[in-house]
């Protein structure tokens, strides 16, 4: 037989008063408005230190601290930072020493070289894909042939290359190009790709490159750059790797680099990660903010790139 309940007697239930519980919200760190024409220091204090902003400022500060203890700053760049028009941004952060290294997927690595030959790239898939001409541009595969061709070393890496292919062609769009700023720089700039994944793999010349051989060079450097993220001898402070974007691709490479580093006797227990994306993926989840460090070393702040990396750099060098 189905058994019987009575409703529960709400009158004998033990309270206590609300001045003994303890709260996540206190009216003392509500936002605070700030006039018209203030500046972005005052705007910036102004921000209720809760969730995404806490970690932003907590990522602020990681940045300037890894800096300052000469800690590798890397960024994980997905492509929709290039095709949101983000590019300037990683540009100036490193040409201020702020970020010491980049590592793009392939996507990524092809639109930077669009923007920085055409000034344009980006086409309409849902079109092109229709008629069979999606990703059957000459110019991009012939580049990436070019510069791999041109390249100084049978041991000089996919970013590289490219960076100094850019540099040495000198394309209306130049100073646009993530690449090319780091190969100018002298800091490292590696691309990871996984083949058929990227339009330009679709192209006989790039098929019958050493592109998959470059980009393992730029795998083992990603793995040196990491490994540099240990702290200093005698001293506390790890290096900073962030996730802008990438919600596969870049997660697995840094996992594996993390692996790599570690069997090699890196010492990344301090190190600190974030993820910078408009929606929380499984990936950047586990692999960049989850699995490879403590627990509270890894920031995540949900937003789109045109409005996170501009804050971030604002927030970088008034901070600095």
């Amino acid at each position: 037989m189905a058994k019987k309940y009575k409703p529960v007697d709400l009158s004998k239930l033990r309270t206590y008063s609300i001045r003994d519980r303890s709260h996540k919200f206190d009216s003392r760190l509500a936002a605070r408005l700030p006039g018209k024409g203030t500046n972005f220091l005052s705007w910036w204090e102004s921000l209720p230190p809760y969730l995404g902003t806490e970690n932003l400022r907590r990522l602020v500060a990681a940045i300037l601290t890894a800096r300052k203890a000469n800690r590798p700053v890397v960024l994980a760049l997905g492509a929709h930072v290039v095709k949101v028009g983000c590019s300037p941004i990683v540009c100036d952060l490193m040409e201020r020493g702020l970020v010491t290294a980049v590592a793009l997927n392939g996507a990524t690595a092809i639109h930077d070289v669009e923007v920085a030959i055409f000034g344009q790239t980006s086409e309409e898939v849902a079109d092109t894909i229709r008629d069979g001409s999606f990703g059957m541009v000459e110019e991009t595969p012939a580049f990436f042939v070019d510069a791999m061709a041109k390249a100084p070393s049978n041991e000089t890496g996919l970013g590289e290359a490219i960076g100094r292919h850019l540099n040495e062609t000198r394309p209306p769009n130049l100073s646009l190009s993530i690449l090319a700023t780091a190969a100018r720089l002298g800091l490292p700039a590696t691309v990871h790709i996984a083949y058929g994944t990227d339009t330009i793999h679709m192209h006989a010349n790039v098929a019958q490159s050493d592109l998959a051989d470059r980009s393992a060079i730029d795998f083992r450097l990603i793995c040196g750059v990491v490994a540099d993220m240990a702290p200093a001898s005698g001293a506390t402070d790890s290096g900073v790797w962030v996730n802008v974007g990438s919600a596969v691709l870049l997660p697995e490479v840094f996992l594996k680099a993390v692996a790599v580093a570690r069997n090699l006797g890196a010492n990344l227990d301090d190190l600190i990660t974030a993820n910078l994306d408009m929606l929380r993926h499984y990936r950047p989840s586990e692999n960049v903010i989850g699995r490879p460090v403590k627990k509270g070393r890894g920031l995540s702040v949900v937003g789109h790139h045109e409005i996170l990396l501009p804050l971030l750099r604002q927030a970088l060098i008034e901070s600095a």
